[in-house]
């Protein structure tokens, strides 16, 4: 139906009604909360254009795109923190969460701020709007697309036969990376983080953790990639959300490379607003805890998430104040070795149930020399052939050994074509 209707408006609106009928098939009611919030921003962008109190209009548009945000993630949350903290006892609202409600809001917030800063990026149409936060392909698991990436292509894009190919081809490696990797791996991780105190050794908790972080990465970079393969189906062009951060050389490398759709929406509408780096060394760091505070609340309702952020921010600031001397050490696997450490380290207390379990666990990762017979069953019972030959691939693929082969590869045809063409 797509490739058949003429022009991209008739595109835009057939995608609008396959892209609600798609959320509505997890979300039959909330998907009237999702078109009513884009409505109220797209009236409110409108008002900001008009140039008259627009800093009162996007202050109303930023306080209803949160509201929302933390009524139907975070009300249970701070309740629950309000009981623990104070002598009250309030009642816990159960309120379900949307699906992909953290990615729709950001892109909501985005257009309204874009148009803040920029009138004439407004949309006139409200349909426009409503393309760009509902496009199915990146609605529920990202990437976070900004409005001014985007702009151009809601009317102006072309879809030729090489873009639908890489975007089949894009789409196959995405699923494979959630389907064959992180399904495998992610089993052996449930396994070991649903052992008890009692059976968790340091073997256990290692394998746990390793696959773990195996797990999460091609998981989330596999949704991505097929979100971007999608995109190139439609015609869109969708920018990259990982780039081989399990390479990284420090933690500043690593979320450069990390969910950057999300880490460059925190830098550009919150960050640099703050002040950046341009206030001195002491409100930088004020900043940046702020970021990191909110990067990991972003990710759930927990406080394992916080605590996650605020640990990957503490890195980030040690690293950027040279308490960790990183332009010191010239053998980069150290280098290497420190980041993935970090990263499996903390990824543990993202995964955990409560920061309490996530304590024992890693405790457990450098403590628990003595093995009982449960826990060496329970890390046996992983070791299949197929687990341990996805592990393998999974490491490997982690690197872009795969294009640098390409490359030489096509590189040696090239000149192999040129001899022959010389000779």
């Amino acid at each position: 139906m797509y490739l058949i209707l003429p022009g991209n408006k008739a595109k835009n609106v057939w995608l609008i009604i396959i892209s609600l009928l798609f959320y509505a098939f997890g979300e039959p009611i909330t998907v009237f909360l999702m078109v009513f919030s884009v409505l109220v921003n797209y009236i409110l962008a409108r008002l900001i254009a008009a140039k008259a109190n627009k800093k009162l209009w996007l202050v109303l548009s930023v306080v209803f795109d949160l509201g929302i945000l933390c009524v139907f993630k975070y009300a249970g949350f701070f309740t629950e923190t309000i009981n623990a903290v104070l002598p009250v006892d309030l009642p816990v609202p159960q309120i379900r969460l949307p699906i992909g409600i953290s990615f729709f809001t950001f892109q909501i917030l985005s257009y309204v701020i874009d148009v803040y800063r920029d009138n004439s990026v407004v949309q006139k149409s409200f349909l426009n709007v409503l393309l760009y936060i509902s496009l199915f392909p990146q609605l529920i698991a990202g990437p976070i697309v900004k409005y001014y990436d985007i702009a151009q292509q809601i009317n102006g894009r072309k879809l030729t036969v090489s873009d639908a190919a890489y975007g089949v081809r894009r789409f196959i490696i995405g699923l494979s990376k959630k389907v064959l990797i992180a399904n495998t791996v992610g089993a052996a991780s449930d396994a070991m983080f649903a052992l008890s105190q009692q059976d968790m050794s340091m073997p256990t908790c290692w394998l746990g953790a390793i696959a773990y972080t195996l797990q999460i990465y091609y998981d989330f970079s596999g949704y991505s990639d097929m979100a971007i393969g999608l995109g190139h189906m439609l015609g869109f062009s969708f920018k990259e959300n990982f780039n081989y951060p399990y390479t990284a050389e420090s933690m500043q490398d690593f979320w450069r490379r990390w969910h950057i759709s999300l880490s460059s929406w925190f830098k550009e509408y919150l960050y640099i607003p703050l002040g950046g780096n341009r206030k001195g060394k002491f409100r930088t760091a004020i900043n940046k805890i702020i970021v990191f505070f909110f990067t990991g609340l972003w990710h759930g309702a927990n406080m394992t998430f916080v605590v996650w952020g605020l640990l990957h921010g503490l890195f980030l600031m040690l690293e950027s104040y040279k308490a960790i001397p990183l332009e010191k050490i010239k053998f980069k696997p150290l280098k290497h070795l420190y980041t993935m450490l970090v990263v499996i380290v903390t990824f543990v207390v993202f995964r955990a149930e409560n920061l309490s379990k996530a304590g024992v666990f890693i405790a457990k990762m450098f403590t628990g020399i003595s093995i009982s017979a449960a826990s060496l069953t329970a890390f046996s019972k992983q070791l299949s052939p197929l687990f341990i030959a996805v592990m393998i691939l999974a490491v490997l693929l982690s690197a872009p050994l795969v294009g640098t082969i390409r490359k030489k590869l096509i590189s040696a045809k090239h000149g192999e074509a040129l001899v022959e063409y010389g000779s």
